[in-house]
């Protein structure tokens, strides 16, 4: 019921529904549109599929770049890791030019693919916070969707009015409404990179509805490692080894 809008941060009221004219601050979003060429995908892509995509959950298939872990038993080891892929160094490189991005290393790579005729789409979830850190990029390929985010917290959310009708801005206050009541959609067009930090990571849950995968949509997801595995961290010796095998980018899928 709400819109994400890039060029101011707040999340907009739909028009015509309940919430219009109405908005809130929704910090933890960066958004950077054309993030590589036409070329550039083409040749991401083609590389890609020379690789296998194994079947995974709920209608998609996956490459995975990273180390084996077990979340469940919080266990981590290289495994059969030997890095991220040689078409991904570009793209890394191509991040330092963006300002939330400072200083990330991704240690993990995870390529996802996304049909319609396979129902594709993924339940509302946050990423694990033991094993990764705060800032979450994802590379939107073939086709634009919407990552719809949610919240179940027993928060409340304060609304303000929007309306530039004369003077319906000094009748109006702000409205409380409960955070499980709103919905928040950000649209990636194709080729654009999102990153989720703050709020949007650890507030906000994430997912991609099957009415949103209109045409195959392959999403490229880089992680980084939380502050247990970084500089100074109980795990920190695990942590340097495995960003060495990560940035040697010469990985195949495990």
């Amino acid at each position: 019921n709400f819109t994400y809008c890039p060029a101011t941060g707040l999340a907009k009221g739909n028009e015509h529904l309940e919430f219009a004219g109405w908005a809130f601050p929704f910090p933890g979003v960066f958004l950077m549109e054309e993030f590589i060429s036409e070329d550039e995908e083409s040749e991401i892509v083609e590389l890609m599929d020379r690789d296998d995509w194994k079947p995974s959950q709920s209608g998609r298939k996956k490459q995975d770049y990273g180390p084996k872990v077990n979340f469940k038993k919080q266990r981590l080891k290289a495994g059969s890791f030997t890095g991220l892929p040689s078409f991904s160094k570009n793209i890394v490189a191509q991040m330092k030019a963006c300002s939330v991005l400072g200083g990330f290393l991704p240690v993990e790579q995870c390529n996802l693919d996304y049909m319609p005729e396979r129902g594709s789409a993924i339940d509302p979830h946050f990423d694990d916070w033991w094993l990764w850190g705060e800032r979450l990029v994802s590379l939107n390929l073939l086709s634009k969707t919407v990552l719809s985010m949610s919240c179940d917290s027993e928060d409340s959310i304060q609304l303000f009015p929007t309306f530039s009708e004369e003077g319906i801005n000094s009748i109006l206050s702000p409205r409380l409404v409960p955070s499980k009541e709103v919905t928040v959609a950000i649209h990636l067009p194709r080729r654009s990179l999102v990153v989720l930090y703050g709020d949007a990571r650890y507030k906000w849950k994430h997912a991609i509805y099957r009415k949103h995968i209109e045409h195959r949509r392959i999403c490229v997801t880089f992680r980084e490692l939380s502050a247990e595995f970084s500089a100074g961290g109980r795990h920190e010796e695990l942590g340097k080894e495995l960003l060495e095998i990560a940035l040697s980018f010469q990985g195949r899928p495990v």
